[in-house]
């Protein structure tokens, strides 16, 4: 078996890329041949993974939309189409669906359907035709959460030929010393903490206007930084909370892992089905950290942390909500600890990077049978 995983930018940044990098990596490692093909702004280049995987990158012209406009992925993709008995493309990306249909590739083809396209309405137009070609094409359609899948208005259709495979990773490690310093900052504090970019899907306003209702023993720590900084800043000066909320900006991963172990609670306040997963979310319960998340109307958020099991789902837009399950969490110890456990047993039950792996594998092997 021969599998080529094909979308996306390299470096990795985002939740799709890293899916894409961690499968090429984890099938790689275990004798299965796996490439990788996206696109890079610098050069074309190839790094050899082990004699099993390699990443392939291909120099794209500019990105536009989210998107990288690179026709070399089509003549690459046309030339080497044959060495491959599956193709997992990953979606949203116009740029793979267009290389996968001009290449006249004839084998199997898995799609993984990572979110809608929510944000370019207008690219959406003129792709929807392409991206309909490409629904009919996929011998199975990969979802990150059952959710998801239920309920993409594109999917409708084809539900009978969509799977769900969770997103998986390794487990979060960090340094204690370095957590015990986060918690040395901020004394007899209760730490509450959210990771992620400063916009207007991640719903932070209303994390920030939660504080009002919490008492000085709580201290909000948000990483991250983006476009919306300077209004939560200010959002943060007219509520007079500045002594119980701080807008950390971008933390390395080593102190930002530290930070998640040194946490009491962790909070993802996402208001928009742009939030279709929240892998954050996965980190803190790898810890054994209670997590707090919204019920994201369509997104698959409010399953991955499964309420009263991994901790608390709360209405979006609800600031009041928040503060509610923050304090609920926080001051009683019995909850606390059987959040603590739930939250790691259901990483370990769902949310493994092995078993992510496991999964994707059994649908290849499923599929090259029939």
């Amino acid at each position: 078996m021969k599998v080529l995983q094909l979308g996306k930018f390299y470096p990795i940044r985002g939740g799709v890329e890293k899916v894409m990098w961690d499968l090429t990596c984890g099938l790689s490692a275990r004798g299965i041949d796996c490439d990788m093909l996206c696109a890079e702004l610098e050069k074309d280049e190839i790094i050899h993974l082990n004699e099993h995987g390699r990443v392939i990158c291909v120099k794209a012209w500019r990105k536009l939309a989210a998107t990288m406009i690179a026709p070399k992925m089509i003549s690459w993709l046309k030339k080497h189409k044959g060495e491959y008995d599956i193709i997992h493309v990953h979606h949203p990306d116009p740029m793979a669906c267009l290389a996968l249909w001009r290449s006249g590739y004839k084998g199997k083809v898995i799609l993984h359907w990572h979110s809608d396209i929510l944000k370019q309405k207008t690219l959406l137009k003129f792709y929807a035709p392409l991206q309909r070609w490409l629904i009919r094409r996929a011998d199975r359609i990969v979802g990150t959460t059952p959710v998801y899948l239920k309920e993409s208005p594109y999917l409708q259709d084809v539900q009978d030929k969509t799977v769900a495979v969770p997103i998986g990773i390794k487990e979060v490690t960090f340094d204690p010393g370095t957590a015990a310093h986060w918690k040395e900052r901020y004394p007899g504090k209760k730490l509450v903490v959210s990771i992620g970019r400063l916009v207007p899907y991640k719903g932070y306003g209303y994390l920030i206007a939660a504080a009002q209702y919490l008492g000085s023993e709580y201290q909000i720590l948000i990483v991250g930084d983006g476009p919306l900084r300077e209004n939560l800043e200010e959002d943060i000066r007219v509520y007079g909370i500045g002594d119980k909320v701080q807008l950390l900006g971008y933390v390395e991963d080593e102190e930002m892992h530290a930070l998640l172990g040194a946490c009491d609670v962790f909070v993802l306040s996402s208001v928009m089905k742009t939030e279709a997963f929240g892998i954050v979310q996965i980190e803190a319960m790898s810890l054994g950290k209670p997590v707090i998340a919204t019920n994201v109307p369509e997104s698959g958020v409010s399953w991955v942390n499964a309420d009263g099991i991994s901790g608390l789902n709360v209405p979006i837009k609800d600031a009041e909500a928040l503060a509610d399950a923050i304090r609920r969490i926080c001051t009683d110890k019995e909850l606390h600890l059987q959040f603590s456990e739930g939250a790691k047993d259901r990483f370990a039950s769902q949310f493994t990077l092995a078993g992510m792996i496991d999964k994707i594998l059994k649908i290849y092997t499923d599929e090259t049978h029939n």
